[in-house]
């Protein structure tokens, strides 16, 4: 997914905010799940973030273009750990997160449903 950074995202230099990398990944994940027609909240249910490990490696800049990419690594009937990484203009590297999702209902860990588990296994 391309993502474009603007003023909002970035300090007074132009740089963009450490927790905002966060966010794009997020809005990703997203875009991908309503690409599908899955909603990333439904009724009462939806995946809340577990654990993520984020390195920063390099700085983007207001204005750049960004291109978020999204990988599985795992799923499993109740959660998923996906790598989800960010690349500037110049195709170099400049984030990588790796993110444990669990899927909760009525805000307490549980199973996805075959149907929607088989759907996750074949989107990411």
């Amino acid at each position: 997914m391309k993502i474009r950074v603007y003023y909002e995202d970035t300090d007074a230099g132009g740089i963009v905010y450490h927790s905002k990398y966060i966010n794009f990944c997020e809005r990703a994940r997203s875009e991908i799940l309503f690409l599908e027609g899955i909603s990333p909240q439904n009724k009462n249910s939806s995946f809340v973030a577990r654990d993520l490990q984020a390195t920063f490696l390099k700085s983007a800049t207001l204005g750049e273009l960004l291109e978020v990419t999204t990988t599985k690594e795992f799923i499993n009937k109740i959660s998923m750990i996906l790598l989800q990484e960010v690349w500037n203009e110049k195709k170099e590297k400049i984030f990588s997160m790796r993110i444990k999702l669990v899927h909760i209902k009525n805000g307490k860990p549980s199973k996805i449903d075959s149907f929607l588990l088989e759907k996750l296994e074949n989107i990411f």
